[in-house]
């Protein structure tokens, strides 16, 4: 499968190459090569230094988490699109960077997201353990209780250690 999808990306870049160079010419399919993987290269350092701060806002909470991972993933798949040479996974991964065409892609990605998060969720149910305050909530019951005794592990010995007194 690995090597059909090779071909299937050889076949389509080198199709996109002699079409665009019987468009427009060698000498500018080749400058167009060179140029889009230029402008790739300018903006994933720039579009990542905007999504790391898209981060740090969401930290803030001063911008939506789904906005800046979906933001986040299209720069990154992006920036991996421009270091593949060719004209169409240059195309697509300057798609990916621009911010423009990043507000139509971002519905797309966050969509795919949310059906690949239903299908995790389905498959795995939720089993209903939280613990909140002194009360377990398991399943729909609330049942009132009191801790006896807490253990941690710092990971640093071998022995168990008491939290509090017992």
């Amino acid at each position: 499968m690995p090597a059909l999808l090779f071909v299937l990306y050889v076949v389509v870049e080198i199709a996109a190459l002699f079409a665009v160079g019987q468009l427009l010419g060698a000498v500018a399919a080749i400058l167009l090569l060179i140029a889009s993987s230029a402008a790739g290269v300018l903006l994933i350092g720039s579009q990542g230094r905007k999504v790391f701060e898209e981060f740090r806002e969401v930290t803030r909470g001063r911008v939506d988490p789904g906005k800046a991972v979906a933001d986040g993933a299209l720069v990154a798949v992006g920036g991996f699109l421009m270091f593949i040479p060719g004209l169409v996974t240059g195309v697509l991964g300057l798609l990916m960077l621009l911010p423009p065409t990043r507000v139509l892609i971002r519905p797309l990605v966050t969509a795919l997201a949310a059906r690949r998060l239903a299908k995790y969720t389905a498959a795995r149910p939720y089993r209903g353990i939280v613990i909140d305050g002194g009360e377990v909530i398991d399943g729909g019951e609330v049942v009132d209780g009191v801790v006896v005794r807490q253990w941690y592990d710092d990971g640093h010995g071998a022995g168990r250690r008491a939290i509090g007194s017992a």
